[in-house]
């Protein structure tokens, strides 16, 4: 089926009261406007509008309806399926609205569309306030918050998605609305692990929490001595304080101080542990690992957003993610994981994470559509390569390890850790009794699926 191409009319129309910047294939910066962070995406849409207010955004959604145009919202562009570019659409990019407006005394941030987990962490550093972010800086706020959201303090304040006061959206009609417990509640519902299915969030509110510093450490084994560490790990994280996040990383061992020489560009196990509080506390809640004898420490105070920044991923390469739920980690389970880990790519930026959940994120009541949260770990392999001739050998390795693990698993899974694995496992991701009510929700705000590109929830017909 051929792609409508935009008119010349709808172009000049669209580009007459647009605040921001309305870009075509043939004009400069286009190209850099449709880099993601997944280099194995290569897309080229049709327009991008970079938009710069809801009024932006209503007239783009506008154009490409009237156009025939496909829609993609961009946020962050860190999705690993690259449903932020649509080859022939148009792309909804946010990334002008990212503006973060803080309340100390409310305790409130709301953020721009296209705001970073940077922006917000940084806006919120000098008042010693934070909230449940991404484990790196550069995850888009929105399409984060929006699906569920796991952090390092999720155990200690709960998903993204528990700290979310209003959404402020714009339709497939072109509306703007408001989504709050309070105002059109059955939407704000379904914005909580929904996604992007029902409209383009243009601005989120959350609640702040007290946090003037975090303490990070990191440990690292040799891969032989593995397996009595993540058992540490495990032990720990089951019966330790809600203030402790993180996990388990399998991954390169960076070129830095605290890394001896002959470790450095080797693969290794990493202990992660993100305690809220000060240095001397985590060190009484991590001495177990350290009896493990580690053979690189780093245990370092810090500020929340220097947290955030710590261990970012980095742009540019090849990206190829999946994840299983468990409900359990026995001893076997931590074998299989750790068996497949060792197959890791590296040196390269890939990591296979374990990650610990539970705390306030698992103990919550809140019936949001994110059944994941109350499995208390996540296996999340997390290919990043640079050579295309390791496409197979890496995505293979995911499926791997996903199967390694899966007899342990609860089927659920955070829609935001994998890329596009059918629509079983977006109804996974749900909850089947979750997904005929966001269907139904659908119905109500997009009922021709405007919104599609994305983890799709089909509207439904009654």
């Amino acid at each position: 089926m051929s792609t409508p191409e935009p008119s010349p009319a709808g172009i000049a129309g669209l580009r007459q009261h647009f605040a921001g910047q309305v870009l075509l294939p043939a004009d400069p910066g286009y190209d850099d406007a449709r880099v993601l962070f997944n280099a194995m995406i290569d897309r080229r849409p049709a327009v991008i509008a970079q938009c710069a207010s809801p009024d932006d955004v209503a007239a783009a959604v506008a154009l490409a309806r009237a156009e025939g145009l496909e829609v993609a919202v961009r946020g962050g562009g860190h999705g690993v399926a690259g449903t932020a570019l649509a080859d022939g659409g148009l792309v909804v990019d946010l990334r002008r609205m990212c503006g973060v407006t803080v309340d100390p005394s409310a305790r409130t941030a709301t953020v721009g569309g296209g705001a970073t987990m940077s922006h917000l962490d940084r806006a919120c550093e000098p008042y010693g306030l934070a909230t449940t972010g991404g484990r790196v800086s550069t995850t888009g706020v929105g399409g984060f918050a929006l699906g569920g959201g796991t952090g390092w303090l999720d155990r200690r304040f709960g998903l993204a998605c528990d700290n979310l006061l209003s959404v402020e959206l714009v339709t497939a009609a072109g509306e703007p609305v408001t989504a709050s417990a309070d105002e059109n509640p059955d939407l704000f519902w379904a914005l909580h692990g929904g996604g992007g299915n029902f409209g383009v969030a243009t601005a989120l509110t959350f609640r702040l929490h007290e946090v003037a510093a975090v303490t990070l450490t990191l440990l690292m084994w040799r891969p032989e001595d593995a397996e009595p560490a993540v058992r540490a790990v495990r032990d720990l994280f089951e019966q330790g304080p809600d203030e402790i996040g993180g996990g388990i990383l399998w991954m390169t061992a960076p070129e830095e101080d605290f890394v001896p020489a002959d470790l450095a560009g080797r693969l290794v196990c990493a202990a992660v542990v993100v305690f809220v509080g000060p240095e001397a506390a985590a060190r009484d809640v991590i001495a177990p690992l350290l009896a493990q004898r580690p053979v690189a420490e780093l245990i370092a105070e810090m500020s929340y957003a220097d947290l955030q920044s710590s261990l970012d991923d980095p742009p540019g390469y090849r990206n190829y993610w999946s994840a299983e739920h468990l409900e359990r980690l026995p001893d076997e389970a931590v074998a299989a994981f750790c068996r497949l880990s060792e197959q890791l790519i590296s040196p390269a930026p890939a990591q296979s994470a374990l990650f610990a959940a539970g705390g306030a994120a698992g103990r919550s009541t809140d019936d949001w559509p994110v059944p994941w949260r109350s499995s208390p770990w996540v296996v999340h392999p997390f290919g990043l390569w640079a050579d295309p001739a390791d496409d197979h050998r890496v995505i293979q390795w995911t499926r791997d390890i996903r199967e390694a693990v899966r007899t342990w698993s609860s089927g659920a899974v955070y829609l935001n850790f994998i890329g596009d694995e059918g629509t079983e496992r977006v109804r996974a991701g749900l909850g089947e009794r979750n997904y005929t009510r966001l269907a139904e929700v659908k119905r109500v705000w997009d009922p021709d699926n405007v919104f599609r590109h994305n983890h799709n929830i089909v509207p439904s017909l009654v």
